[in-house]
């Protein structure tokens, strides 16, 4: 293997370790009981692949799903973990943390397409989400994909305000808010995993040593910014 090759590689291995450590500090401030952006990184990854994302693409869907929640970590807002509804004014707060989870991932070294996908992980199918108010297809199918692998991942995992949702709640949830907050395609997607009890622990490792791409996506030239 050339020096450039083994460089390369030795990049690739230390970038997937930071965005690991990143990832905990994020599920430590969130308070989750498991580790929550892994979870949300393989589910993302087993939707991906009854897609046929090409490689790159899943490699940037793993980066941004680790990186997903970096916004509301740098905030640093304690209402994240606290019972009941939000004010409007924490709602309109709240949504400015993909726009800075955006920048916290481009900081950190993650290519153009996983800090894109930061910036969409609250977009919904309806169009009622945020920063940019996509809609359907608009929202790129890698977004689409993490909107449902984090809704999931979030649902069943406990938290200090409430208990974990049982799998069939869960999945009552997905089904229920597909066509408003979900693609309808991806929520029957990832329902027809045969594993997904099995992907609610997994050893980190598995994400960790993952290879990554050079950004150039077909949604990094998606309308909206």
């Amino acid at each position: 293997m050339a020096t450039t090759e083994l460089d390369f590689a030795e990049h690739e291995r230390i970038l997937g370790e930071v965005f690991v450590e990143l990832a905990s500090a994020s599920d430590h401030f969130e308070a989750y009981r498991n580790p929550h952006a892994l979870r949300v990184a393989k589910l993302s990854d087993e939707i991906a692949k009854l897609f046929k994302l090409a490689r790159q693409d899943r490699s940037s869907l793993r980066m941004a799903a680790l990186a997903h929640d970096m916004g509301e970590v740098t905030m640093e807002r304690d209402y994240i973990k606290r019972a009941g509804p939000l004010s409007a004014e924490e709602r309109l707060d709240l949504a400015r943390h993909p726009l800075i989870g955006e920048r916290e991932a481009a900081r950190s070294g993650a290519d153009r397409g996983a800090q894109l996908l930061v910036r969409w992980h609250q977009e919904w199918w309806n169009g009622s989400g945020y920063p940019d108010a996509l809609q359907r297809e608009q929202i790129p199918l890698a977004a689409r994909i993490l909107r449902v692998a984090d809704a999931y991942a979030a649902l069943t995992d406990g938290r200090p305000f409430r208990p974990a949702f049982a799998e069939d709640e869960a999945r009552k949830h997905l089904t229920q808010w597909a066509g408003l907050e979900f693609d309808p395609r991806v929520v029957q997607a990832f329902l027809s995993l045969e594993s997904i009890a099995e992907l609610r622990s997994f050893a980190p490792a598995e994400i960790k040593n993952v290879e990554y791409g050079n950004g150039n996506h077909e949604w990094t030239k998606e309308p909206g910014i």
